[in-house]
Parts: structure tokens; sequence; C-alpha cells
């Protein structure tokens, strides 16, 4: 049967959103369960089952990303190219989404409910600045954003090398707060930390930013995830808008 995570945070009565779990679905394994991923290896067949269970629970073919780990952000409700790590939109039952097993998901809404995103936040992009892209195709301003952090994988289990944690610190030194120091030159990076730093520099408020509490390494049953398993599913984070808007 497939499960789904319902975000827990004060969202506006008209903005929906659900996290897909690996439960569920056709797919066998290494993939067993509801992946979500065409570009993993999966009998396409199994994922095209997979993706229409999902369409049963939301109002309209979500807008599939072809993710690169970068910061370009597209319109969900007419995108112009799929090549992208985040989507907004202000269109009624338009459909964001963006899958990860590992990587953070990212769900945005203002205050108001009428307009939408999710972003794909792996380290790369995380560093590149796909936050703050995201909030300026939003064009609200950060203080009126409410933001969901997705399962991702956790500060136990991301090991970097020295140069990931050189990025971050290099250009934000109070990140240093987000690393540990494990075996012998390796990190142990906090992603959802990061993000949350990102977030508030950008004007987010810490009392704004819900989730960010979910590992996907340590939840095998629930969750894919790449760096404990290689090959691997992808899950999918979705967010859109009901019925008619109220005006931004």
């Amino acid at each position: 049967m497939t499960e789904w995570l319902i975000p827990e945070w004060p969202a506006p009565r008209n903005v929906r959103a659900l996290f897909s779990t690996r439960k569920g679905g056709v797919s066998l394994p290494p993939y067993a369960g509801l992946n979500l991923g065409t570009h993993v290896g999966d009998d396409p067949v199994a994922v095209a089952a997979n993706r229409q269970r999902v369409r049963a629970h939301v109002p309209a073919e979500p807008c599939w990303l072809e993710q690169v780990h970068g910061t370009q952000v597209v319109d969900a409700d007419a995108p112009l190219s799929r090549i992208a790590d985040a989507a907004t939109t202000r269109e009624a039952n338009a459909v964001c989404v963006v899958m990860v097993a590992d990587c953070l998901p990212v769900l945005f809404c203002n205050r108001a409910g009428s307009v939408v995103g999710a972003a794909h936040a792996g380290w790369r992009g995380l560093h590149a600045g796909v936050l703050e892209a995201t909030i300026a195709r939003m064009d609200v301003a950060p203080e009126d954003l409410l933001v969901w952090l997705g399962p991702a994988i956790g500060p136990k289990h991301f090991e970097v090398g020295p140069e990931v944690r050189a990025a971050f610190v290099e250009s934000s030194p109070e990140d240093a707060d987000c690393f540990a120091a494990g075996e012998g030159d390796r990190w142990m990076a906090d992603l959802f930390g990061l993000a949350k730093a990102r977030l508030a520099r950008a004007g987010v408020g810490a009392g704004a930013v819900f989730g960010g509490k979910r590992c996907t390494v340590s939840d095998r049953e629930s969750f894919y995830s790449y760096r404990r398993d290689g090959r691997s599913g992808r899950m999918g984070a979705f967010i859109w808008m009901e019925g008619n808007l109220p005006a931004a």
C-alpha cells in the first residue's frame, strides 16, 4: 500500500503537499517499491505505473524535472525546459515536484497561499544558491515564506571531503558549525543545518522553517538512499494550490 508523508507546517488551507515514501508501487529490487525516477535503470513500465499511482493523489500531471544539481528554476505550469532543480507556480492545480534519494527536498509557500515552489538541494545546488534562486523566482518577501525540509541524508551519515567544507566556509564562515570532524580529513555535514543557514541569510525567519528531521539513510524501510544502496529509486516531494487563489 502506498504511504505518504504529509508535511507538518502551518501552510494556508489551499496549499497541499505530499512526500512519497518507497512503500507501495510495483518496482522490483533494487528499486523495490514506489520508484518515481526514470533515469536510474528501473523498468520504464514499472516507473510509469508508479507515477500513475501518484497521479491519483494530485490534481494534474506533475512537472517532472531533469535535475542536474544546479540553480535553474522553471514555471511548473509552463516550463520552457525541464532541465532544472526547482519549480514554482502561481497557478491553481499546477504541481511542482522534485525527486530525491538523499538530497534535500525543500517546499515553499507564501502565507497568503498564492505561490508555491519546490527545490532539489544536494550540497552542490545548495552551495550554488538553488534555494535563493527559488525564493527570487517566487517574487515575494522572504519573511512571508513558509518552508518545509523533507527527508534527506542526516548528519551522522553524510561524510564529505575537505573540499566540500571549504566551499561553504570560504563563502560563509558561520557554516563551519554545520560540519563535524570525521575520520582522517573527512567531515560529517549537516545538510539540514546548511539549508537553514542559507534560508536565514536569505531573510526567511527560523520560525518559518519546518521539518528537517528525517534521515533517508537510516530508514531503509521507508526511504530510498543512493549513499546507502548505490543503485536506488527516487522519491518525490510535491506541492500545489487548490481552487481559486487569493490575491498575492
